[in-house]
């Protein structure tokens, strides 16, 4: 990360209005007021290794008690020290003895319409085979396996069998170039690799097989290729490496136990893509991270017996780990998987899919909230969403404009939202508010999940006042925290704990207000040095969304010979506003009169279309280049549509 050596980052956003959790919620729910809240923070920051070892005595499975909970060498941690555990058996076997055999786990629809669900003994069953056909193959605990996979539900049986034997997963999105793919596999020294002929996407067809075939000519730890029959594709087949899921499982047995494994087992290894360099492999153990992904789980979506709970992320991103298989199977809980995208064959595909299976906790990211509102609230008001009792958001920070209409149009004015911030490298859901017990403020992540101590401090570890940008810290460490890059713990130390030396520094740029909730301005790497003053793209981006013309507005500094830098706005207008100069002068003197003079835009583009990743964020690198007149450099083979970045070029040429 960054040296920042410049003055606090300018907090420019005010939002006031209050959304206190409804009295028949908050009776039902795991915590049920402001005062139980201020009694689990408080308990967890007088011991927090007696919080934590009670809540991994009475959460998760354990073969062999730990000795010890903590041991913190900084910044290196251990959790649970000579426990053993299991994460499949935690997910699956656990729940075997009682109803919940026979409960659906997983509740998976095709984009095509198709549709399967696997009760826990059924997807045990399925898991303890694969884990066989591992087995067969040579895998053995800590060897690594690839998994590159549409969203389909071999792709969760493919993980929790690794889980099983103690293999390391690595998972990488089926949306990552051959090139992205091999550096990964190789980083990693994946013995195996589990994919697919091909996925579906917007009615086409994706192929993975050819792209790891690709990223297999210079692969040379991989022995062994495992390929699902998805699409019916024609694929080359190498004899000897590579073999169909259906033939290795015929024959597989369908028993096979679970492995007690070290609670600090590397139970997987998940790849973040820098701007440049090598991708920086974020290694997550066993008993820590579980419990991390289940305690969250079942506070923050406030978990029943009877919920059906839909989190639309893709697995390759830690999202999908965390809150579509590991926190919410843990939690016997039964998980909606979705293969396609939000708008295929049409504009209310989710909507269609919370009414078809009456989904109850509904978790999405703020991208897809702005896209589908923009295309109007007809499409929702189309089907029964009364199924709904709680919504959630993760990614970036919601803008307050966002939030209202995901509170408004889809949940009905009833159901609380849980905007949650954590990462990656965090593991699970870190600022949140508990849906029964925290008012939440739109656009606010509100306050820490109790046992995480955050923090806003300046460059140099101080806290600083209420409504004072600084930089998100957390200070103490937490079971479900990345334990180091994968065979690299000097990057781990440099890029997460020296920025600001003794803490763990998020990236992130922030402020609390004078109630303690928690604003996060978004990546400090995108904050914008104006005048002297550093301004967060993201409440200036919030602004610009508030006017009734606007769907969506991406901010980033373009170079500026006298500010230093100067504001350019790319924005995508609402159907039916038609682009204008007038328009561009009312949208700066909006900006102004929401925050100041300070943030009004030098520049304003209209465009169609922002370029993202395929999990939605707005890859503003990208714009930064463009609003710079230079070219990106950089991984981009997460994009989701190259066609908006070439549109972007031109206008900026024409």
């Amino acid at each position: 990360m960054a040296d920042h050596t410049e003055e606090d980052i300018t907090s420019v956003l005010h939002e006031n209005r209050l959304f206190k959790p409804k009295s028949e919620f908050s009776k039902q729910s795991h915590v049920k007021s402001r005062a139980a809240y201020d009694r689990l923070y408080k308990k967890a920051e007088k011991d927090p290794e007696g919080f934590w070892g009670e809540l991994a005595k009475s959460e998760l499975h354990w073969f062999k008690p730990w000795t010890k909970v903590l041991d913190w060498k900084p910044p290196f941690a251990k959790w649970f020290v000579g426990g053993t555990t299991n994460v499949s058996f935690n997910c699956l076997d656990r729940h075997l003895d009682g109803p919940r055999k026979n409960k659906a786990a997983l509740i998976w629809e095709g984009e095509s319409g198709d549709s399967r669900t696997l009760t826990y003994q059924d997807l045990h069953r399925e898991v303890s085979k694969f884990a066989n056909v591992l087995k067969n193959k040579g895998v053995k605990k800590g060897d690594r396996v690839a998994i590159y996979m549409p969203m389909i539900p071999e792709l969760a049986i493919a993980m929790l069998s690794c889980a099983r034997i103690g293999a390391t997963h690595s998972i990488i999105f089926g949306g990552f170039s051959a090139a992205a793919l091999r550096d990964r596999i190789n980083d990693a020294e994946a013995k195996l690799v589990v994919t697919a002929d091909g996925g579906y996407r917007k009615g086409g067809v994706i192929t993975l097989k050819e792209k790891v075939d690709e990223a297999l000519e210079a692969a040379p730890s991989v022995e062994t290729m495992i390929v699902v029959n998805r699409t019916g594709t024609e694929v080359s087949m190498k004899k000897g490496r590579d073999f169909w899921w259906h033939d290795e499982m015929q024959g597989a047995s369908a028993v096979c136990k679970a492995a007690a494994l070290s609670s600090e087992h590397p139970l997987f290894i998940l790849y973040t893509s820098g701007t440049t360099g090598k991708p920086k492999g974020v290694v997550h153990t066993t008993g820590g991270y579980l419990l991390g992904a289940t305690i969250t789980s079942k506070w923050v979506f406030d978990l029943k017996e009877e919920d059906t709970y839909w989190c639309t992320a893709d697995i390759g991103w830690v999202t999908g780990h965390s809150y579509i298989i590991y926190g919410i199977l843990s939690n016997g809980a039964t998980s909606v998987m979705y293969e396609g995208v939000p708008t295929y064959p049409a504009p209310d595909r989710f909507w269609a899919i919370v009414e078809k299976y009456r989904v109850n906790i509904f978790y999405t990211a703020p991208t897809a909230i702005r896209a589908l509102s923009k295309l109007g609230k007809e499409w929702p008001k189309k089907h029964d969403l009364s199924s709904l009792r709680l919504l959630g958001t993760v990614g970036e920070p919601i803008n307050p404009e966002a939030w209202m209409w995901y509170h408004a149009v889809i949940g009905g004015r009833r159901c609380p939202i849980v905007d949650t911030w954590w990462q990656t490298e965090t593991g699970a859901i870190m600022i949140t508010p508990l849906p029964g017990a925290i008012p939440a403020k739109p656009g606010s992540a509100t306050l820490p999940f109790p046992g995480i101590s955050a923090e806003v401090v300046n460059k140099d570890g101080k806290k600083v006042p209420p409504n004072v940008g600084g930089y998100l810290v957390i200070t103490r460490p937490w079971p479900s925290m990345l334990r180091t890059v994968w065979r690299n713990p000097k990057r781990y130390k440099e890029t997460y704990w020296s920025d600001i030396p003794g803490v763990y520094f998020s990236g992130d740029g922030a402020r609390r207000d004078k109630d303690g909730y928690f604003w996060i301005m978004g990546r400090v790497d995108d904050v914008m040095n104006i005048s002297g003053h550093r301004l967060g793209t993201m409440e200036i981006e919030s602004a610009l969304v508030s006017h009734p013309t606007v769907a969506e507005s991406a901010v980033v500094g373009a170079p500026d010979e006298i500010k230093g830098t100067s504001v350019c706005a790319f924005v995508t207008l609402e159907l039916g506003q038609s682009p204008s100069e007038d328009l561009k002068n009312k949208l700066k003197s909006h900006v102004v009169k929401e925050i100041g003079a300070i943030a009004r835009p030098d520049q304003i583009r209209f465009t169609d279309n922002l370029p993202k990743t395929r999990s939605g964020k707005i890859m503003r690198r990208l714009l930064r280049d463009i609003a710079a007149g230079r070219e990106s450099v950089g991984d981009t083979s997460t994009l989701e549509d190259y066609t908006v970045l070439a549109k972007l070029r031109h206008d900026d040429e024409a």
